[in-house]
């Protein structure tokens, strides 16, 4: 149980499962649910945990128009990503070896890049601009006869900034490079629509829009003259692609997830932004600097610097609120943000960081209570 006393806003790190959530995945949980497994087609509850599974891939493909045999279940966003670049990177290197990402991606990317450059890949890693968004015409700028792969997040998870994914998307459709998107931050946020973002492949996960942790999706492209080449082989599963015993009590929550999401998406951005805006005015009269873009930025995540402060310091001097200074995956760590890093901020500047991430359980005076604790601490360290 949470602490009373204790105000969570790293909501892009995690989101709590929705209590609806829960209800439909423990469903699937114990003796007396539907827990068989759903490749089980000889009997009725394998048919029953079948038929659930597939209702969940429909939830999923409708949130984004696609078709249901466009979605493939993964163990998360990480492995969505690392099966969207190392597949299509195997699929086309007939076609040439030249690959690009950004500097500012997640570690679930970057590393799958880094992995490509040591089995001989030419890598062009993009700078976003000072807002941190990576413009279509530096895309187009590195294009080479020989690319085959570019691969962006729709929205950076650190500083909440959008990427013009539509934009790029045709651009690279036109020129029939494979794109991928990690949409890990934007699904259930904002509208993703392949009819006209022309992505090739698309990672989802459930656990950042109050799904579960554990579960993922990824989507292909029916229309892509590629196959995907498996990283984990077994039963054939999910059209060979991805083998392994499906879990069918994280999908349907994933897919009861994203529908809730869908419904209530454009209302729960409103609330958010205003959370944004009543968080910014607690803090009037403090010394920070945003970091990111104003405008092109989900209202959700809010990423600050303050000067000549530091953030592991900020941190503990405020044990009772649940914030970081990046992302979740690279906490452990005392080095400068990458992302922040690969937008131009000095290290000190970097290590000032805070990000704020607000969510659905959020409360207006759990907002006020953070500022007015983050307000108070810097002025103790003035």
């Amino acid at each position: 149980m949470l602490p009373a006393d204790i105000i969570y806003l790293d909501y892009a790190a995690t989101t709590p499962c929705d209590p609806r959530v829960v209800d439909k995945m423990l469903q699937f949980l114990g003796p007396d649910a539907l827990f068989a497994n759903p490749a089980s087609r000889s009997h009725i509850l394998g048919w029953q945990a079948e038929a659930a599974v597939e209702k969940a891939r429909k939830q999923v493909a409708e949130l984004l128009c696609a078709d249901t045999r466009e979605i493939v279940w993964t163990s998360g966003a990480t492995e969505a990503n690392n099966l969207a670049i190392k597949g299509a990177a195997e699929a086309l290197k007939g076609k040439g070896r030249h690959i690009v990402t950004s500097v500012t991606e997640h570690k679930a990317v970057l590393d799958c890049f880094a992995y490509l450059a040591q089995q001989g890949f030419e890598v062009s890693w993009l700078e976003p601009d000072p807002s941190g968004v990576v413009r279509a015409e530096r895309v187009v700028e590195v294009l080479r006869e020989d690319t085959i792969l570019v691969s962006l997040m729709h929205v950076n998870n650190e500083t909440g900034v959008i990427n013009p994914v539509q934009e790029i998307s045709e651009l690279l459709y036109d020129r029939d490079i494979c794109f991928h998107i990690d949409a890990a931050q934007s699904i259930g946020k904002l509208p993703l629509d392949v009819s006209r973002i022309k992505a090739n492949l698309i990672s989802l996960c459930a656990h950042k829009i109050y799904g579960p942790k554990g579960v993922g999706a990824l989507y292909v492209r029916r229309q892509n003259d590629f196959d995907l080449a498996p990283l984990i082989h077994g039963g054939g599963h999910e059209r060979g692609m991805r083998s392994g015993t499906l879990a069918s009590h994280q999908i349907v929550a994933m897919g009861e997830a994203l529908e809730i999401a869908s419904v209530g998406m454009h209302a729960e951005q409103k609330k958010l932004a205003e959370f944004k805006r009543q968080f910014l005015a607690g803090l009037e009269g403090q010394a920070y600097q945003i970091n990111g873009a104003v405008t092109d930025t989900v209202p959700g995540i809010l990423n600050l610097a303050f000067p000549g402060k530091d953030g592991q310091l900020l941190l503990s001097a405020l044990p009772r609120l649940c914030l970081s200074s990046g992302s979740a995956c690279t906490s452990a760590t005392l080095s400068p943000s990458h992302v922040l890093k690969g937008m131009g901020l000095d290290d000190a500047s970097a290590l000032s960081a805070l990000r704020v991430s607000f969510g659905r359980f959020t409360s207006p005076e759990e907002v006020s209570a953070a500022a007015a604790m983050l307000a108070e601490v810097l002025k103790r360290l003035d």
